[in-house]
């Protein structure tokens, strides 16, 4: 008989838990996630950090903070994954199959999501709302610290606290990433990518974004911690006042047996003119169509994108987007000729492409619709408002 992976915080090896602090009141649930993948430790530093200097003023904070070490083997040998990435197999078809292997089949990384799974469910059962996910990132070239979400109005709301710029989009193109199936729950999920590996930066970076997800939380009073205008600064200096929200529109795609390399000297957020050459791809140069943004170059053995193209969203559009929404106008998407609702709670949309060719995702978008391409001529689009809880947030300090 096979023994399941404990389920609760208390029950966990310290090694997985990088801390856990319940205030005095009661109040939300922070959850954060360092080191999912494991070249990536500078999250879990900073963690390890903020918890140390939340010890002495444990009495005055409210709700609960928890950090969580996220691949815990692949952490040991400073890889971003040992078999399978960690961040690509968070589907609940995937977990489903994964619950039915006996331990000695499963991968390492397949034991470590099944660990976090429970964990995280065992949060949620427990610990008292509002939830907020937080996970922690590193680029493997220089960059700003950006932060990435799946486009939920909840989301856009916390994020737009922070001096930085928002990423839009990645789940359209990333199957399986940890935050995209907490998103699917409902709850607040962002991702704050602090830096390059292993630099000073990228982990004073987290330390500063957790401060400040503590105070804008409402976890830490107002007359704690009065480092919030620094922390504030910090930021803002290192995302050089870039604060614009970006929308991702092409992933390159490589595998293992690809032999791959990106062209030296490229760095998130590096406008680039039509024709610039980036990489090499089976000996094949690549270079850009059109002036475009580039994002996340790869400069490491492990991945399982090239790189990254974005573009600048206007701000009359993001505007334009939250009216949309807020109006629930997609339910008249349906009316269209070749789309039809491929769910029972109406929060995904089925596009015939054969019938519906004058539709463009953009339309979509502004609906909070992502897509995934199921075939040639059909795309699966689903919607995270529909599952947001924003009840759970609406009497929080930053929701309005």
């Amino acid at each position: 008989m096979t023994q399941n992976p404990p389920e609760t915080i208390e029950e966990l090896d310290t090694i997985r838990i990088i801390g856990h602090i319940k205030g005095q009141t009661e109040g939300p649930t922070l959850i954060f996630f360092g080191g999912i993948h494991g070249n990536e430790p500078s999250g879990v530093q900073a963690l390890e950090k903020v918890f140390a200097e939340l010890g002495p003023i444990q009495e005055q904070l409210k709700g609960n903070i928890i950090g969580i070490r996220g691949n815990i083997p692949a952490l040991a040998q400073q890889r971003r994954f040992l078999e399978n990435d960690l961040n690509r197999i968070w589907t609940r078809r995937g977990i489903e199959a994964i619950n039915k292997k006996e331990n000695g089949e499963r991968t390492v990384e397949e034991a470590e999501l099944l660990e976090l799974h429970r964990l995280i469910s065992g949060i949620i059962d427990e610990k008292p709302a509002p939830f907020y996910f937080i996970d922690y990132h590193t680029t493997s070239s220089p960059t700003l610290p950006f932060i990435t979400i799946n486009d939920a109005m909840i989301n856009r709301k916390f994020a737009r606290l922070f001096p930085l710029p928002v990423i839009l989009g990645l789940e359209e193109y990333l199957e399986g990433p940890l935050l995209s199936y907490i998103n699917e729950k409902g709850y607040v999920a962002i991702g704050f990518e602090s830096g390059q590996h292993s630099t000073p930066e990228a982990a004073e970076n987290s330390v500063a974004f957790t401060w400040l997800a503590l105070r804008f939380t409402g976890v830490l009073p107002n007359n704690s911690q009065p480092e919030k205008e620094q922390y504030l600064e910090q930021l803002h200096s290192a995302a050089k006042g870039d604060t614009t929200f970006y929308e991702v529109t092409h992933r390159h795609i490589i595998t293992k047996e690809d032999k791959f390399n990106m062209l030296p000297g490229f760095k998130s957020f590096d406008p680039i003119q039509e024709g610039t050459k980036l990489a090499s791809h089976n000996g094949k140069q690549l270079e850009t169509d059109k002036n475009t943004i580039v994002f996340m170059p790869l400069y490491q053995e492990q991945g399982e994108e090239g790189f990254f193209l974005i573009r600048r969203i206007p701000k009359w559009i993001l505007k334009l987007s939250a009216g949309m929404r807020k109006l629930r106008m997609d339910r008249f998407l349906t009316w269209l000729p070749g789309v039809y609702w491929a769910s029972p709670t109406k929060d995904q949309l089925m596009v015939n492409l054969r019938i519906a060719r004058f539709l463009s995702k953009p339309l979509f978008h502004l609906l909070g619709y992502r897509s995934r391409t199921l075939d040639k001529t059909h795309y699966l689009m689903t919607n995270r408002e529909r599952a947001a809880k924003n009840g759970m947030y609406r009497n929080t300090p930053w929701y309005r």
